[in-house]
């Protein structure tokens, strides 16, 4: 026979509230510490062609005047930008998984307002203001900050490896090519993020041995 439920103490109210708003509140900064990493390191490696021929430039290795024509730029400088392009990616992939990470976080914490807000609600009369559905944060969220910061950081890579594979290939500047192959590329990215965000929503249930109702979707 199940014991009715004892009524709470302000003690534990408050330290039910405590934990609750350190929680999401820890959850949030290592959310912005993360991608300000990321894209520290992405802006680190995408200038670094830049760096490049400047240096070169600089010490004469490379005439600056043949870096006006674009079958003039000598094919390193290409192989440059290929391959920080591509070395971009990585905290691209980086920062889905840490979004899709932290917005998984704040969906527990959100299950974990459930399991109390009932109770407060009939003895306190009291709501959160913070949420309480296990659905929200979504993972893909393209209009949000870290979905605006994914894309655009896609864009770029993408930029990157047109501009520099095209220009290995010794072939003629065809712009309005060049833009659409940027476009398939930027495609490319965005169905991996597209990808990632819907398939961790639907990853396996964790281990329930006190059989615990699921709320999340």
């Amino acid at each position: 026979m199940r014991k009715p439920p004892t009524p709470l103490e302000a003690t534990q109210f408050l330290q039910l509230a405590a934990v609750d708003f350190s929680g999401i509140y820890a959850v949030h900064l290592a959310a912005k510490d993360e991608r300000l990493k990321m894209t520290r390191l992405a802006m680190s490696l995408l200038s670094a062609p830049f760096a490049a021929t400047i240096a070169l430039a600089s010490t004469k290795v490379v005439n600056p005047a043949d870096l006006t024509r674009w079958d003039t730029v000598p094919w390193y400088l290409y192989a440059l930008v290929a391959a920080f392009g591509l070395l971009a990616v990585l905290p691209f992939l980086r920062l889905i998984e840490a979004v899709n990470a932290h917005a998984r976080t704040a969906r527990a914490l959100n299950n974990f307002r459930l399991l109390y807000v009932t109770r407060l609600k009939d003895e306190f009369d009291w709501s959160p203001n913070l949420p309480v559905d296990p659905r929200f944060p979504e993972t893909y969220a393209p209009l949000a900050w870290p979905g605006i910061n994914v894309m655009m950081l896609s864009i770029v890579n993408s930029a990157y490896l047109t501009v520099g594979v095209t220009g290995l290939s010794k072939g003629e500047l065809n712009v309005p090519l060049l833009l659409i192959s940027i476009m398939l590329v930027a495609l490319v990215h965005y169905s991996v993020y597209y990808v990632r965000c819907n398939v961790t929503r639907r990853r396996r249930l964790p281990h329930n041995p006190y059989n615990f109702p699921n709320v999340e979707t």
